[in-house]
């Protein structure tokens, strides 16, 4: 009896640490960025393969959410600060937007970054589905998704991962 009930607790061990290595697996694997082929507002092509080697984040907005027109001149200031260093910022503005309504406001708020208009609403698909703006990726030079966020950014943590990444 005490020979099975080692064993019994052997086999407990070993599926209680391959579930936490497959957890710690899961958290430390970050996914692949999707293959980004877009037309900016000006009308050049922007693809994500173009920043490999830089972080890059990419922001869905619409010109329809306060949070996200209020949150536009942070995120020109963050730009304009981080972008010495390499970093890009590609702001995805929803389906649902209006592509004039979203050039008068980049061009209002001289929007340093670049802006494309997701007419058809692939690149939101190609993130996962997003829905709710404003949402952002945070992607390292490796081309990886290293963060999400949903909401307001938290620019002093944003800017600690920019640094940091690679």
């Amino acid at each position: 009896m005490a020979m099975q009930w080692g064993f019994k607790k052997w086999v407990g061990l070993l599926l209680l640490a391959a579930v936490a290595l497959a957890v710690y697996w899961g958290l430390t694997q970050k996914p692949d960025a999707p293959s980004l082929q877009a037309v900016d507002i000006t009308g050049q092509a922007v693809s994500l393969a173009q920043w490999r080697g830089h972080p890059v984040l990419v922001d869905f907005w619409a010109t329809s959410c306060p949070g996200c027109v209020q949150e536009m001149p942070k995120l020109a200031a963050f730009y304009r600060q981080f972008h010495p260093m390499g970093f890009e910022l590609l702001a995805v503005a929803m389906s649902y937007d209006d592509a004039n309504q979203v050039r008068r406001l980049v061009a209002e708020q001289k929007l340093p970054f670049t802006v494309v208009v997701d007419t058809d609403g692939h690149i939101a698909q190609s993130f996962g589905g997003v829905t709710v703006t404003p949402t952002d990726f945070l992607i390292d030079g490796r081309g990886k998704i290293v963060q999400q966020i949903i909401g307001d950014k938290d620019f002093t943590d944003l800017a600690r991962r920019v640094e940091s990444s690679d």
